[in-house]
């Protein structure tokens, strides 16, 4: 089964969700906003990506961090960070077969057929 993870009202999550949609494959979606990410499942996407990739640092929840947290930022602290606020998550999260895709890749979900 494939999991989506992301926040609905993101404009990358919508198109990414379509896309699925379109192509008639079935997924769940896990919704940041109403099941935060735990510690455990932090760490599985820091296990897979270095947490420069996890972690959107374009977004406006990066920039609003202060400059401290940003430069002692590592795998660790990210954990609670990515607990503490999802919303700096890069989206999508793709999961599959213990796989995780980051972002959103056409090429990479043509995989998936």
């Amino acid at each position: 089964m494939i999991k989506i993870y992301g926040i609905k009202n993101c404009d990358t999550i919508k198109k990414t969700l379509k896309w699925f949609d379109t192509h008639k494959l079935p997924y769940t979606f896990i919704d940041y906003k109403k099941e935060p990410p735990t510690a455990e499942l932090a760490s599985t996407f820091l296990d897979a990506h270095h947490w420069e990739t996890i972690i959107n640092k374009r977004g406006t929840t990066w920039r609003k961090l202060d400059e401290q947290t940003k430069t002692e930022m590592d795998q660790t602290r990210a954990i609670a960070l990515i607990q503490e606020q999802p919303s700096i998550i890069k989206r999508p999260i793709v999961e599959k077969d213990g796989q995780l895709w980051v972002g959103y890749d056409e090429a990479q979900f043509e995989q998936f057929i």
